[in-house]
């Protein structure tokens, strides 16, 4: 049995594949999790820069999912959700996109992600 100490295990799930994003979205949904999509490219500083927050806001709000999504490793997702410019943070709850952020934006970030937390009792912090 695999013991991780705190802190080393990553609360957000990185997407390789469509098939990846499917089966997440469909936990996610199943469960009654809300999810934070985060679009990057590792191309992209200001999305590279934001790595740091999305793992702070997934252990803030330990009952909602955080996938990132490469936007070149997994085109076929990004383009199903006009995710153009990067980085773009996609909200989903019931698996429906509920709202989207376009640009490194911490404050409104926290902002939205508290919003769809009240929108889900338990997961407010």
């Amino acid at each position: 049995m695999e013991v991780e100490e705190q802190g080393t295990k990553s609360r957000v799930v990185k997407v390789n594949s469509k098939e990846s994003w499917d089966f997440h979205v469909n936990q996610a949904t199943l469960q009654g999790c809300p999810i934070v999509a985060h679009f990057t490219a590792v191309w992209c500083i200001p999305s590279v820069a934001m790595k740091p927050f999305m793992e702070e806001l997934a252990y803030m709000y330990q009952n909602m999912s955080f996938l990132t999504v490469d936007v070149d490793e997994v085109k076929e997702v990004a383009s199903k959700y006009e995710v153009k410019a990067m980085p773009t943070f996609l909200l989903l709850k019931g698996g429906v996109p509920v709202d989207k952020i376009v640009g490194a934006n911490p404050d409104e970030m926290k902002k939205r992600i508290h919003s769809l937390a009240q929108s889900n009792p338990t997961d407010i912090p």
